[in-house]
C-alpha cells in the first residue's frame, strides 16, 4: 500500500526538493511529498508511494483524480483562447456553465456571478446582499451575520463573517464589525439542552441577534449547510433552516448558504441546503463545481435579486481578473456533465450511507467522541475522554497527530481544530472522491483504525 520514501522524515514528510526553496508555504517550518500524479481516489508522490486522498485534498476533488475527458476539454479550450476579460468580451464555456448551473439549483436561483475561489465568492455574496438593500433604498443595511464556529474564507470580508477564532485572532483589528450567532452543534449544545427539548435554540438566535442589533443595519446571514474545517460536519435538526428562512424573511434578510464544501453533491443531494427543502436568496460555491481541475467558484443569486440591481442601478461594480476565465469555466462544463453522465451524486449518498455505516464503528476507540456528516463528508470529533467528552489540550495538537499518522500510512484525512470553542477542540474531516468503493472504504476504515490506536498507543495515559 504505502513504501515508505528513503528521503521521509520522522513526521511522515520528504524533504524539501530541489527549487522549493523559493515557495511561500504557510508552514514554513514543515515539508512536503513532491505529487506526481493522481488517479481515481488516488495520489502518488516522486518516490513511488501511493496516498488514499480520503479528503479530496481539501473537500475538493468530487469525480476523481486523473479523468482524462476533463483534461482533454481544457487543452481544447487552451488551443482556441485561454484568457479574455470580462470587461471586453463574453465567452460560450461561462454561457453554459451559468446555464448548467441554473438548471442544477433549487428555486429561483439562475443567474451565476463567476469568480475564482470560495473566499472570493463570499465577498462577492457580501458585496451583492449590500448593493441590493442599496438599490432598494436601504444603504444602511450593510452587516452580515454569521455564525460562531463557522469557516468562510481568509479575505477580509469572508473572515470577518468567519466564526473561526484561532483563524481571526491575528487579524481582528483588520475585520469588520460583523454580529454571530451560536453555533450548531447537538454533539456540544452551546444552550446545554436536547434536541427536541431545546426547542432549535441555535436557529431562533438569529432573532435575538436581529433584534438587538437592529434589522435595518442587516443585509443578510450566511452559513454553511455542514460546517466543514471549523465544525467537523455537524448536521442541522431537521427544523434548522427552516426557521432560518423564516426569520431571514420576516426582517428583510437575505439568506445565504455557503455551499463551497457541499455543493455539487457532496452530502448526497446536488446541494447541501436541498437536505432542509429551503431556497436561500444567494448560494456560494466553489470546489465541487470544477472537482479540483482549475480555480473556480461564483455566486449563484435569485432573479429577484438580480433583478432589483437591473432595474434600479443596472450595475455591480465588482469582479476579479479570472472570473468566468474560458478554460476555468471549461473544466467546470466538464466536471458538471460528467457528474451528472455517471449519476455521481446518487453515488455519493449511495457510498456515503456506507461511510458513515464503517466509521461508526470507530467508536470503539477512545478518542472518538462523535462520528457524524451527510454523505461523503464525514467528521470524527476527537476527545481525550469520551464519557465527558473533555477535549484534547490545544497544544498537544492532537487532531494533527492523527493526521500525520495516517499520512505515514498512506491515507490522507483533512485536520481541524478549534471545534469546541474555536481554540479547544480537535476532529479530522473525510470527504473522497465520489468514485470510492465500497472495498476502498473498507481500507480507509481500515487505516483510520490503525491510526487511532497508534496515536493513542502515544498519547493516552490509562
Amino acid at each position: 500500500m504505502f513504501a515508505g520514501g528513503a528521503h521521509m522524515n520522522s513526521s511522515g514528510f520528504r524533504a524539501v526538493p530541489v527549487g522549493d526553496a523559493h515557495v511561500f508555504n504557510a508552514a514554513l517550518r514543515k515539508t512536503y511529498p513532491v505529487v506526481s500524479h493522481g488517479e481515481g481516489i488516488y495520489l502518488y508522490d516522486t518516490d513511488g508511494n501511493r496516498y488514499i486522498d480520503a479528503c479530496g485534498g481539501a473537500m475538493v476533488v468530487n469525480i476523481g483524480h486523473g479523468v482524462r475527458e476533463i483534461a482533454d476539454a481544457m487543452a481544447a479550450q487552451i488551443g482556441r483562447v485561454a484568457f479574455a476579460h470580462r470587461g471586453q468580451f463574453t465567452n460560450e464555456p461561462l454561457a453554459r456553465l451559468a446555464a448548467l448551473v441554473a438548471e442544477m439549483a433549487p428555486g429561483d436561483l439562475d443567474v451565476f456571478f463567476p469568480v475564482s475561489g470560495g473566499s472570493e465568492a463570499v465577498e462577492t455574496a457580501i458585496k451583492l446582499a449590500h448593493k441590493y438593500h442599496r438599490d432598494r433604498g436601504r444603504p444602511e443595511k450593510r452587516r452580515v451575520v454569521a455564525r460562531w464556529q463557522s469557516y468562510h474564507g481568509n479575505t477580509l470580508g469572508a473572515l470577518s463573517a468567519t466564526g473561526f477564532s484561532v483563524r481571526r485572532a491575528q487579524y481582528a483589528s483588520m475585520l469588520l464589525d460583523f454580529p454571530h450567532i451560536a453555533p450548531v452543534y447537538c454533539y456540544r449544545c452551546p444552550f446545554g439542552r436536547r434536541y427536541p427539548e431545546c426547542e432549535v435554540a441555535c436557529a431562533t438566535d438569529l432573532e435575538r441577534v436581529i433584534r438587538q442589533e437592529g434589522a435595518h443595519t442587516i443585509s443578510a446571514f450566511i452559513a454553511e449547510p455542514l460546517v466543514a474545517a471549523a465544525g467537523g460536519a455537524p448536521v442541522p435538526p431537521p427544523e434548522y433552516f427552516g426557521i432560518i428562512r423564516d426569520i431571514c424573511t420576516r426582517h428583510d434578510v437575505l439568506m445565504i448558504a455557503d455551499e463551497v464544501v457541499t455543493g455539487f453533491g457532496r452530502t448526497g443531494r446536488t446541494f447541501g441546503i436541498q437536505h432542509w427543502d429551503v431556497v436561500p436568496d444567494l448560494m456560494v460555491v466553489a470546489k465541487g463545481m470544477s472537482g479540483g481541475y482549475a480555480p473556480l467558484a461564483g455566486v449563484i443569486a435569485s432573479r429577484q435579486v438580480v433583478e432589483t440591481i437591473r432595474e434600479a442601478s443596472g450595475l455591480f461594480s465588482h469582479g476579479f481578473t479570472y472570473g468566468g476565465n474560458p478554460v476555468a469555466a471549461t473544466a467546470g462544463v466538464a466536471v458538471l456533465e460528467y457528474l451528472r453522465t455517471h449519476r455521481l451524486v446518487e453515488r455519493a449518498a449511495e457510498m456515503g450511507t456506507y461511510l458513515h455505516e464503517r466509521l461508526r464503528t470507530l467508536a470503539a476507540h477512545p478518542s472518538v467522541g462523535d462520528v457524524r456528516g451527510l454523505g461523503l463528508l464525514a467528521g470524527i470529533e476527537l476527545v481525550r475522554d469520551q464519557a465527558t467528552r473533555v477535549p484534547f489540550d490545544p497544544a498537544l495538537g492532537y487532531g494533527l497527530a492523527v493526521v500525520e499518522e495516517a499520512m505515514t500510512r498512506g491515507l490522507i484525512v483533512y485536520p481541524g481544530s478549534g471545534t469546541v470553542d474555536g481554540v479547544a477542540g480537535d476532529h479530522i474531516l473525510l470527504a473522497p472522491p465520489f468514485v470510492i468503493t465500497r472495498d476502498e472504504i473498507d481500507l480507509v476504515v481500515r487505516l483510520l483504525d490503525e491510526t487511532l490506536a497508534a496515536t493513542e498507543a502515544k498519547h493516552l495515559r490509562a
